[in-house]
């Protein structure tokens, strides 16, 4: 596929225009291949474009971390520095678990759902509302625990986004879930959390994680390499949106283990690193999951980890707004605001 198309007058000069901004976008987390003519030109990347971001950005989150160390423990940085990922079971105390669980099945909120394939996705944003009606979720995610080891796996010292999570999903042998086949969500270290607040069982949904895989190794290095000359023109619209999907053969190939399945008990604490390669494993029957949900994804090319300007509470609110109107312009289409509802809702 050729980089340049046969375009009117009006779009060329509409492409001039955002010409800049686009090539401004090269040192951001921007990573669409089809949105944007630079980070998708296979031109650009048979000459080290992509490898380049994501070797600089690699380097630039290690730098950060070190900064970061004091915040977990050496047996965590161990543990994450080996598989990607931190896990810690019974998290909390049993009476503050509890307690959280009652307060969370007591509350009501908005919610937008979607439907990802077969799997209904029900996310809750909290704002200072929720917080209020609910003390002890508002401790959980001001305590150093939790801040510390999402702040370290991310290697930026900036508040993460957190949602009240849910996933129901039908059951089956397939999925037609685009989720569940083992991917990258980016091209640089990125940080995803879950307090899972039920029990999730081997066969009803688990995440799945192949332990090493957010090394940057030279075989993953020449992997994303290759995978930039075409990603623009992939099949799946995932591919071609920065999120590189990978089959078993070229996990296998990369010198990587196969994936892991996390069943769990309610009350355990999983931070990863999704530039490792991850998916929601296979439920074969009906299921439902809920957890406490965090996102930790800024600029990958800050040279310090210091605090996002983008976390600060008047921002905060503006972002609590934004979602509300995304909502409001989602539904009818793929998704849908609900009204007060809890996460421990059927679909």
């Amino acid at each position: 596929m050729t980089d340049v198309t046969e375009k009117s007058p009006l779009s060329r000069l509409a492409q001039a225009i955002a010409s800049p901004w686009r090539a401004a976008q090269l040192l951001t987390a921007a990573k669409s291949f089809e949105a944007n003519p630079f980070i998708g030109s296979e031109r650009l990347n048979r000459r080290g474009l992509h490898a380049a971001r994501v070797s600089l950005a690699h380097a630039m989150a290690a730098r950060r971390r070190r900064r970061l160390a004091h915040l977990v423990s050496p047996e965590d940085r161990a543990a994450y520095a080996r598989d990607g990922f931190v896990m810690r079971p019974d998290f909390l105390p049993p009476d503050r678990f509890t307690r959280l669980v009652s307060e969370l099945r007591a509350w009501r909120g908005d919610a937008l759902e979607a439907m990802q394939g077969d799997t209904r996705h029900r996310k809750m944003a909290l704002d200072p509302q929720a917080l209020a009606a609910v003390p002890t979720l508002r401790a959980v995610i001001a305590s150093p625990a939790w801040r510390g080891l999402i702040r370290y796996v991310g290697s930026l010292d900036s508040d993460p986004q957190v949602l009240l999570q849910t996933l129901v999903r039908p059951g089956g042998e397939t999925s037609s879930d685009p989720q569940t086949r083992l991917h990258a969500d980016t091209f640089h270290p990125t940080a995803k959390a879950w307090l899972f607040l039920t029990d999730v069982a081997e066969d009803a949904g688990p995440f799945s994680y192949a332990p090493g895989s957010h090394q940057l190794t030279p075989a993953r290095l020449d992997w994303e390499r290759r995978m930039s000359f075409t990603a623009r023109a992939a099949s799946d619209s995932d591919t071609r949106e920065g999120s590189f999907r990978v089959a078993p053969a070229e996990l296998a190939a990369m010198g990587f283990g196969p994936a892991r399945l996390f069943p769990v008990k309610a009350n355990t604490l999983l931070v990863a690193d999704t530039f490792g390669f991850h998916a929601r494993g296979p439920s074969l029957r009906p299921s439902m999951r809920v957890e406490i949900f965090a996102l930790g994804r800024r600029d990958p090319f800050r040279p310090w980890p210091g605090l996002d300007p983008l976390t600060t509470p008047m921002l905060g609110a503006a972002s609590r707004a934004s979602w509300r109107l995304a909502a409001a312009l989602r539904r009818g289409r793929k998704s849908k605001l609900r009204h007060a509802v809890s996460p421990f809702d059927p679909a």
